[in-house]
């Protein structure tokens, strides 16, 4: 008898969602593997082209595939009640879920997909729904929050939970032998105009911040055939924008992102390339620039978090204000745009006093290029976010909210005073 698996991305529950190329691609590439195993349904959520978001104008793509999802107005959580900013639920309507859950045989299994920790009320509906109408699927919970807080997200009364990146307690589970050969199982998606790679997992640096080592280990590059057979696989679903989920892009490049540029310039594909997750501006050399201009990368996304040496001193020492200004040099002249180039900051960092944020942001707009203030969360198991455990509760993940959180530090008024100084460095670069 072929298993029947539902896969279901959540909504969000949170002050702020964007559509910043989200896709569950986890769930889908475990699915992939059981493409020839089992029989699959999905129901995403976050899906913009659902055809409940066709007649809506204001949710429309922008050039780049990325847009505002479906929102609604709710009483935030009482850890975070107090936050003065609007909660908000993202994502299809509940009832398009509940109805699609009735419309539907029994199912044997239900993925869900996990992102941030803060986010699991989302999750939580999408279980109590599954308990009411199809009480018999046995709930299975993956992802980066069922990661960090294994004992949290079992709370939620899921039935097996994949806490980490090894596979195989999952297949034994099942009961099912993968192939792992297959790409995501993207063909899901009745529409669809962005798809994700990954050509590495993990990180070789241990910045104190971030959850990456903690979530995929050590850096580790995939095999280039099984990446082309992905990108294969997405162009013949004729998507427009495809994403790198990528923590250490530029990571061996040598070996990894350019041999698999030269391929994909070499057949010719063009898709519109971007990179979400910070680029270190240290690997940005000027051949790799040029190269990656004449792959159709579109978009760039810089990490430099403080110009203060005492706080990357800290924190792990990613990246120098001159490499960083090396590399908007290089990409400006191997033809990319300034407007295109941002350059990602840490606001409400517990290390405030030694970060120089303000100095940082001006000197990131003194290279020509936008700012993005990325509101710090504390992640639990991180050296910082252990830390923040003098201003927050860790073992409720809501209170590792990214909203929330720099308030929590900053206060309201420092806060949107950052937040207004960086709108104005940007508007003073058009």
């Amino acid at each position: 008898m072929v298993p029947k698996i539902l896969l279901v991305n959540p909504p969000i529950y949170d002050f702020t969602a964007y559509d910043f190329w989200l896709k569950p691609y986890g769930m889908l590439t475990v699915a992939g593997y059981l493409r020839k195993q089992a029989d699959t349904w999905l129901f995403d959520y976050l899906d913009r082209l659902h055809p409940f978001m066709a007649d809506n104008k204001e949710l429309k793509s922008d050039r780049w595939g990325r847009g505002q999802y479906y929102e609604q107005k709710i009483h935030a959580p009482q850890p975070i009640a107090k936050v003065p900013r609007h909660f908000r639920r993202f994502g299809l309507p509940r009832k398009l879920f509940t109805e699609f859950l009735q419309d539907q045989q029994p199912y044997d299994y239900v993925f869900i997909q996990t992102s941030m920790t803060y986010w699991y009320p989302g999750v939580a509906e999408v279980v109590k729904n599954i308990r009411r109408f199809r009480p018999k699927a046995k709930i299975i919970l993956g992802g980066i929050y069922a990661t960090l807080c294994p004992k949290h997200a079992k709370s939620l009364g899921v039935d097996f939970l994949v806490s980490d990146a090894d596979l195989k307690p999952l297949w034994k589970y099942l009961n099912l032998k993968p192939d792992l050969k297959q790409p995501p199982l993207w063909e899901a998606y009745e529409k669809l105009d962005t798809g994700v790679l990954k050509l590495s997992d993990g990180c070789p640096f241990k910045c104190t911040y971030c959850a990456v080592p903690k979530v995929y280990g050590k850096f580790k590059a995939r095999d280039l055939k099984h990446s082309f057979t992905e990108l294969e696989f997405l162009t013949t679903r004729r998507v427009k924008n495809i994403v790198f989920y990528d923590d250490a892009l530029l990571c061996k490049a040598e070996k990894v992102l350019i041999p698999f540029l030269d391929e994909v310039s070499r057949r010719d594909i063009r898709i519109n390339l971007h990179c979400p997750n910070a680029l270190n501006a240290r690997y940005v050399t000027k051949d790799l620039a040029k190269l990656m201009v004449r792959s159709r990368f579109r978009t760039f996304y810089l990490g430099f978090e403080s110009i203060s040496k005492a706080w990357q001193k800290r924190t792990g020492f990613k990246v120098v204000p001159d490499e960083l200004a090396k590399a908007v040099e290089n990409l400006i002249s191997a033809g990319a745009k300034a407007h295109n180039i941002t350059v990602y900051q840490i606001l409400g960092h517990p290390y405030i006093e030694i970060q120089q944020l303000e100095d940082s942001m001006k000197f990131v707009n003194s290279l020509g290029v936008r700012g993005m203030l990325a509101d710090y969360s504390p992640v639990p198991g991180t050296l910082d976010g252990e830390y923040c455990r003098e201003w927050v509760d860790m073992d409720e993940p809501l209170m590792h909210n990214k909203t929330a959180f720099p308030i929590i530090m900053l206060g309201t008024e420092e806060t949107n005073r950052l937040k207004t100084l960086q709108k104005k460095l940007n508007s003073a670069l058009v």
